[in-house]
């Protein structure tokens, strides 16, 4: 299955509704705080509409009759309209603050568990920097919409709908020349939403591409300094900053582009609203008070106009922020389960015409099949690519077979859970992966059973595995230190680790990827006694290219040219491999 995102076109109208739906859920628990934020955004925008009838009033009955008592009191009217606005005002950016902040705090917990749900290939199909500019940038451009520009948005869309209709009532003649701008800037705006969108877009996964650029250099830093090739990066850095800027000028400039178009229009609203209105008051058809209570409403209809051109850019990038969201959002993993079967055989392992392929490549492995028996030890060997590491793979379920199916103790793998399968089958990478924390954060976990362990029964656990002695190789034991970066340690110190936290669950399948390549010999053959100590029934797949690692192993798989063969003897498999070796 083809994970790779950023290949849709974000132009699709569709996809926001469906980009919508899936915000749905992470909004759950916040339609009161919402309603009372949209009651607060209506009371403010019905003060400000009130305040040009008041005004009008004020001038066309009371000024003209000299009442200054009753210009005293419609004064205290107007001043408790604006304070009830700014009451309302204060509510509803208090409101849809904690509403943004809550959101992106679910939402980026959605994202983060949905990323959980996703299968290996989908890693090895995007790059982790871009990843993570998602779930730090593109939420938080969510958030900054919901706390701040959407109350605008909304507040200055109520002024609009409600300076609109008033100019209307008003006086239809002068409503429709007031609103006439408006309608030629709405059209253009329009014309030009998608462009600015799709610009917007660009802008956002240029910024995921810089990410990732970043997140390579800081994780490779060692090779860049071993090979003095910092100009290589560096180069290459400036190759994706240079395209982010570009590309976030173009937004800019998109974005931008409405604020001196709305300008214009609210100038032209103005102007010809005062020109005509000054020829009706002319016939008598119009009083100054009402002219000017209707000037007001211009200003109260244009001046939010402009506003909104001014975080239109705020809304293009939450919306553009929303399709890249939405896109990890929508995926789901191709390893489903399956409804369980009739148990076929009695091996452990069996491959039943297995072929495979990685997206948009050619096949690993056409047609294989092959058994694994409980209790022995099996060693793949063949050339750098030929496939061993994607066949035990398959045996681990990382990934699932283009044809056929892969067999675990007579149960297609595929319907069997996922943590029943983790329980039972332990694979040692070359390159671990440990988790920041100490040695009993990183052997605990995965396992339930041995997190439920304290100290006294977890290391009355590591003696009976016969793994004390490895355990002792580190200075604080099972409290020394352990950095994700690896700086800390030795790369063989965490494979050791690695190798504690897989033998300790004792599982039925236990697979070594090159797992003593950076282990010293007596270590390996410290390893190699701790192995046999395993129990009887766990059956050991070992993948290595050095071939005294492999000299005890009960049968030789040779991979290789998408075959898995049966090699024999060590002799024919060192033969096996030699041949391979000269044809790739």
């Amino acid at each position: 299955m083809n994970y790779r995102l950023d290949q849709r076109d974000p132009n699709q109208s569709e996809r926001l509704t469906a980009s919508l739906g899936r915000l749905m859920p992470v909004m759950r628990g916040e339609g009161r705080r919402i309603a009372l934020a949209l009651t607060a955004i209506l009371v403010t925008s019905a003060a400000s509409l009130s305040a040009p009838v008041v005004i009008g009033h004020i001038v066309d009955t009371v000024i003209t009759a000299a009442d200054y008592a009753g210009l005293a009191m419609w004064s205290l009217l107007l001043l408790a309209i604006f304070l009830v606005g700014l009451v309302s005002s204060y509510l509803q950016t208090r409101t849809m603050g904690g509403v943004g902040r809550r959101i992106l705090f679910n939402l980026r917990n959605a994202i983060f568990t949905k990323l959980q749900e996703l299968p290996v290939a989908f890693f090895n199909q995007n790059r982790a920097g871009d990843l993570i500019s998602r779930i730090n940038n593109d939420t938080d451009k969510l958030n900054q919409f919901f706390a701040q520009a959407l109350v605008q948005f909304l507040g200055n869309a109520f002024l609009i709908i409600g300076a609109g209709v008033l100019l209307l009532v008003l006086d239809v003649r002068l409503g429709v020349v007031a609103l006439l701008p408006a309608v030629l800037v709405l059209v253009v705006t329009q014309l030009l939403g998608a462009w600015v969108k799709r610009i917007t877009y660009q802008s956002l996964t240029t910024m995921g591409g810089l990410s990732g650029e970043i997140q390579e250099s800081l994780a490779n830093f060692k090779v860049i300094v071993a090979f003095n090739r910092l100009d290589f990066f560096r180069d290459r850095f400036a190759a994706a900053n240079d395209a982010n800027y570009a590309a976030s000028v173009k937004a800019g400039i998109a974005s931008s582009i409405f604020v001196p178009l709305y300008a214009l229009a609210s100038t032209l609203g103005q102007l010809v609203v005062l020109a005509y209105g000054i020829v009706l008051i002319a016939d008598g058809q119009l009083t100054v008070g009402l002219l000017i209570g209707f000037l007001l409403y211009v200003t109260s209809f244009y001046t939010p106009l402009r506003q909104l051109a001014s975080i239109w850019s705020s809304l293009q990038l939450a919306l553009a922020a929303l399709d890249r969201i939405s896109e990890v959002l929508s995926l789901s993993s191709d390893l489903k389960m399956m409804p369980p079967g009739p148990v076929t055989g009695t091996s452990l392992v069996r491959f039943e015409n297995v072929s495979f392929r990685y997206p948009d490549g050619k096949d690993v492995l056409r047609n294989v099949s092959f058994t694994l028996e409980r209790g022995k030890t099996y060693a793949l060997v063949g050339p750098t690519g030929g496939g061993k590491t994607t066949t035990a793979s398959l045996m681990a379920r990382l990934y699932d077979p283009t044809q056929g199916r892969v067999l675990l103790d007579g149960i297609d793998i595929r319907s069997i859970p996922p943590e029943i399968r983790a329980g039972r089958i332990g694979f040692i990478l070359q390159e671990p992966f440990l988790f920041s924390g100490t040695v009993r954060d990183n052997i605990r976990y995965g396992s339930d059973a041995i997190t439920a362990l304290d100290d006294e029964h977890l290391r009355q656990r590591l003696d009976a595995a016969g793994l004390s002695a490895i355990l002792a190789r580190f200075e604080r034991g099972l409290d020394t230190e352990v950095s994700a970066a690896g700086d800390a340690m030795s790369l063989g110190q965490r494979q050791l680790i690695a190798f504690i936290r897989a033998v300790l669950r004792q599982p039925d399948l236990l697979i070594l990827d090159e797992a003593t390549a950076n282990i010293d010999t007596v270590t390996e053959q410290l390893l190699g006694a701790i192995l046999e100590q395993l129990p009887p029934t766990t059956t050991k797949v070992v993948i290595a290219h050095r071939l005294n690692t492999i000299d005890n192993a009960d049968e030789i798989f040779f991979v290789n040219a998408r075959d898995v063969t049966a090699a024999g003897s060590m002799q024919s498999a060192i033969e096996m491999l030699m041949v391979g070796d000269k044809a790739s």
